[in-house]
């Protein structure tokens, strides 16, 4: 098949071959991925360098997303739709980047698709009960990689893989997931509890 053809065809790394089952497959997922509105999920997290945390997950597209740890980790993770803030919670202190600048602005983007030019698809595999497929910046391959893992049948988002530029490896496996149910915008907001008044 002549991708070269087809307007329907991704990027795909010069390692990688697909099948038009496989773009079927992909259609597939990113379907499911742009039908998926909200998202409330528990989440265990686990990295390459050896931590593991747990902790809820709240996702609202386009833009938004709250990941609260359990204690005692002290982070949260917080998306407003424009800026992504890595707030302690103990010292009420937030470290703060573009959500454009990160991994998660993929799949919180208000039309998600696999067959932009922005990516290019590293890696994919099917086999009978789960989906996985890996991509990165076409413009910034070197910044890192995220992967997807689908179940199939019903097909549902279960994890996510990030490979930041470092090497560190963080995978997110989502547990009792629930969709489209309705999440107020507000709790997508971080305000610093203490404010100092500069006068004083």
């Amino acid at each position: 098949f002549d991708f070269h053809c087809s307007s329907a065809w991704p990027l795909i790394s010069k390692h990688l071959t697909l099948t038009k089952n496989d773009i079927a497959n992909l259609k597939r997922a990113e379907n499911q991925l742009n039908l998926t509105k909200t998202l409330k999920a528990r989440f265990v997290q686990i990295s390459s360098n050896g931590e593991f945390t747990e902790g809820q997950l709240l996702l609202k597209r386009p833009g938004k997303l709250r990941l609260v740890y359990d204690s005692p980790n002290p982070l949260m993770i917080i998306a407003d739709g424009t800026y992504i803030s890595f707030v302690d919670r103990d010292l009420d202190e937030a470290t703060t980047l573009l959500l454009s600048l990160t991994q998660a602005a993929f799949l919180l983007q208000e039309k998600i698709s696999f067959f932009s030019n922005n990516l290019i698809i590293t890696g994919y595999q099917q086999k009978p009960g789960f989906l996985k497929v890996s991509i990165t910046k076409s413009d910034a391959p070197l910044e890192g990689k995220l992967t997807l893992i689908f179940s199939d049948t019903p097909l549902e988002l279960r994890k996510w893989i990030i490979t930041d530029s470092q090497g560190i490896v963080t995978t997110v496996s989502l547990l009792k997931s629930q969709l489209n149910i309705p999440i107020d915008k507000k709790i997508f907001l971080y305000k610093p509890k203490f404010k100092f008044n500069l006068h004083n």
